[in-house]
């Protein structure tokens, strides 16, 4: 079954090899071409991230010299790996192609200045997370302690993604943060969290956030992050089903994806070491769930978002 991953580090990677790794097939990244060929990828999403301790005045470099890697070394060393730069690419994939979406974790990159947002936007970014788990200039992160919301800065970046349908990512956001973005984004999404009922981690969502992004129309896209789906950081594929039971029980069967974190995270759920063993987890869950169910699951619920239709 084709999947649609919402969230990995490869463009990271790629940056601090400095062009010693082959998108291709390097066994050093869990999403190389190989790989999302192996797990039936229809798209992976590559996210851009800066570290908080680089530099103010070189964080926007850097998110440009990941920008070129993913043009350079995704796309144009790989023709079956195909730019989704508007929403409507999605469905122009071929069989053999495997859509590539630029998304930004945490506008750190852009400090003040959101002619830089729009230019990320002209370069094809069209997921935008305010925040990682630090404080900036538009909101705290879920590591912040002081736990504020979004600033104005912050509300005006929403209402730029508003207007351009970009889509609004809350998974790394302050608690209060993330009130304010369901108050304000027309098209909220969480990339890559889980369910803090099941596994009591400040970067998962209680069932109020849950249902409040259900509410709003928004998409869930679990994470395999070990200790995101299980307390003692030991995890199996049955320990992340729990997590869509539980998204299921609150009534977002039809709002739940995937957002894998690989080559954002160092340990991995049994099963799902990379992106190769991706059908593992969709043949669990055809025991559970039914094959439509598991097709939303995969891919369906997100190219459903009213964001395709708006």
């Amino acid at each position: 079954m084709k999947i649609i991953d919402l969230h990995c580090d490869a463009l990271l990677r790629l940056e601090e090899a400095k062009g010693s790794l082959n998108f291709a097939n390097a066994p050093e990244l869990h999403t190389n071409k190989e790989r999302l060929k192996q797990g039936n990828m229809l798209v992976q999403c590559f996210a851009i991230f800066i570290y908080p301790e680089i530099k103010s005045d070189q964080k926007f470099q850097v998110a440009l010299e990941q920008i070129n890697y993913f043009y350079q070394e995704v796309l144009g060393k790989n023709p079956e790996m195909k730019h989704i730069k508007e929403w409507s690419d999605f469905g122009r994939l071929q069989d053999g192609e495997i859509g590539a979406m630029l998304t930004l974790e945490g506008v750190d990159a852009i400090g003040n200045d959101l002619t830089k947002l729009h230019t990320l936007y002209q370069l094809g970014v069209r997921s935008v997370g305010l925040t990682w788990n630090n404080g900036n200039l538009a909101a705290d992160g879920a590591g912040e302690p002081r736990g504020g919301g979004l600033t104005l800065f912050g509300k005006e970046i929403v209402q730029c993604n508003n207007e351009h349908k970009i889509l609004t990512d809350v998974s790394h956001l302050s608690e209060k943060a993330f009130w304010d973005v369901i108050e304000l984004a027309k098209y909220p999404i969480a990339s890559h969290s889980n369910s803090k009922t099941i596994c009591d981690h400040p970067r998962n969502l209680s069932d109020d956030q849950a249902l409040a992004m259900f509410k709003s129309g928004g998409r869930i896209h679990l994470v395999y992050c070990p200790p995101f789906v299980k307390e003692d950081g030991f995890a199996t594929i049955t320990d992340l089903l729990k997590h869509i039971d539980h998204f299921c029980s609150l009534g977002g069967v039809k709002q739940i994806g995937l957002g894998s974190d690989f080559d954002g995270i160092e340990t991995f759920i049994t099963g799902l070491e990379d992106a190769s063993k991706s059908q593992n987890l969709i043949n669990e869950l055809l025991k559970h769930y039914s094959e439509d169910e598991v097709r939303g699951f995969a891919y369906q619920n997100f190219l459903d978002y009213h964001v395709f239709r708006s």
